[in-house]
């Protein structure tokens, strides 16, 4: 059971170490010696915070070690103080030492603050988890602590941190809350950013926990704009292993099924879904999108309005032209942004036929008896689905020559 004043003490200990963190930061931003810059530098707001922090810092063993670099600069400082003034080469190389030695316990300071932190976190993060699954807790704060964890997690790879994520059994936690339909939206979409995150932090470590549970099919379940931007993210970043396992369960018509639904940005992930899967895919996956008459969908995207194709795009270009008139010179292209680029920013489902049919040809999934075999039935089937030769036509000679971004 957790001493009630520890917890009480914890703020408080909390905004101490933040401020000692910040000001250990700036220390190894700016550790010269130099009079004018030392006296008004972070060293004095250390050491003042050493003084006040030193009650608060005993009462907890974890900072043990943090107590003991803050003594070791106090001593450093003070060494440092003795030896301006002189001239002497002894007293030139005491200073470079002292300094060398005051940045290096800075960064120390620094990594104790910052685990301090993440344990505390952690503590709190997970007490949050279990109890909202009991039944209890705020949604409100949970989300905020998870909308925290993400930020501390996309900071990079720490290998206490993940210890302490997997000790703590974080990610299975937020598994729980993904699943759970009587969650809040919100809460669950912000537990898939979470999970997301970790996959960014160590895919190594916590693909296995996606590729053997429940995430994808809790995704496709909530079926926002947030979880299948998540679904995404999982598919580009563990590739073919999470596109065997999303055609395996049978996933792919859920998939499918979102380009026809009448939101547009949903439309627009899906197409990203369906591309990824088309790049990573193997041909059981590819077989499977065919048999959902993904081809005729796309061609449907193709013929609307926000469709067209990239035969289009100077006849689009031509256009912007007069639209700016003669005399508004000075406006240039942006450099960040190609043609094809901006063009599909106006029709995103323009030559998406043949964008899909690029994906197959350029991925990893295939081989290349099957991208022979795949494009020709793609061809096939765009003929069957086109409402006219002339539409066929287009698009045919798309695919073929890879008309693609």
């Amino acid at each position: 059971m957790e001493d009630p004043s520890v917890q009480v003490q914890a703020p408080r200990v909390l905004n101490v170490l933040e401020a000692l963190k910040q000001a250990s930061v700036d220390l190894q931003a700016h550790p010269s010696s130099n009079s004018a810059e030392f006296n008004s530098s972070a060293i004095k707001a250390l050491l003042e915070l050493e003084t006040e922090s030193d009650a608060l810092l005993s009462e907890d063993p974890h900072l043990s070690t943090l107590s003991q670099h803050l003594a070791d600069l106090k001593t450093l400082v003070q060494t440092l103080h003795k030896s301006r003034g002189r001239n002497s080469l002894r007293s030139f190389l005491a200073r470079r030492v002292s300094t060398h030695s005051i940045s290096r316990v800075a960064g120390s300071i620094e990594t104790e603050i910052q685990a301090w932190i993440d344990r505390e976190h952690i503590e709190r993060l997970t007490k949050a988890l279990k109890d909202l699954d009991g039944g209890g807790g705020n949604e409100d704060e949970l989300v905020k602590l998870l909308t925290r964890f993400e930020g501390r997690v996309s900071q990079g790879f720490s290998r206490e941190l993940q210890d302490l994520v997997l000790k703590s059994k974080v990610f299975s936690l937020l598994e729980t809350i993904l699943c759970n339909p009587s969650c809040s939206k919100s809460l669950r979409e912000q537990s898939a950013y979470s999970i997301a995150s970790l996959i960014r932090f160590n895919k190594d470590v916590f693909v296995g926990q996606v590729l053997m549970g429940p995430t994808v099919q809790a995704l496709l379940t909530m079926s926002s704009t947030h979880s299948i931007k998540v679904l995404c993210e999982l598919i580009k970043s563990i590739k073919s292993p999470l596109v065997d396992e999303i055609e395996s369960n049978g996933e792919i018509p859920k998939i499918i099924s979102l380009v026809d639904m009448k939101d547009l940005q949903m439309k627009l992930l899906a197409m990203d879904c369906i591309l990824e899967i088309g790049y990573f895919g193997r041909k059981e996956a590819i077989d499977a999108m065919l048999e959902q008459g993904l081809v005729k969908k796309l061609v449907e995207l193709q013929r609307s309005e926000l469709g067209g194709d990239l035969i289009e795009m100077e006849r689009f270009e031509e256009k912007e032209k007069n639209d700016r008139g003669v005399g508004a010179g000075g406006v240039v292209e942006s450099k960040r942004e190609s043609r094809e680029r901006k063009f599909l920013k106006r029709h995103p489902f323009a030559s998406c036929v043949a964008r899909f049919a690029v994906q197959l040809e350029v991925g990893e999934g295939l081989r290349q008896r099957e991208r022979r075999a795949l494009k020709q039935e793609i061809l096939l089937r765009v003929r069957e689905a086109s409402a006219s030769d002339a539409e066929a036509a287009t698009i045919v000679a798309e695919v073929l020559w890879g008309s693609s971004p």
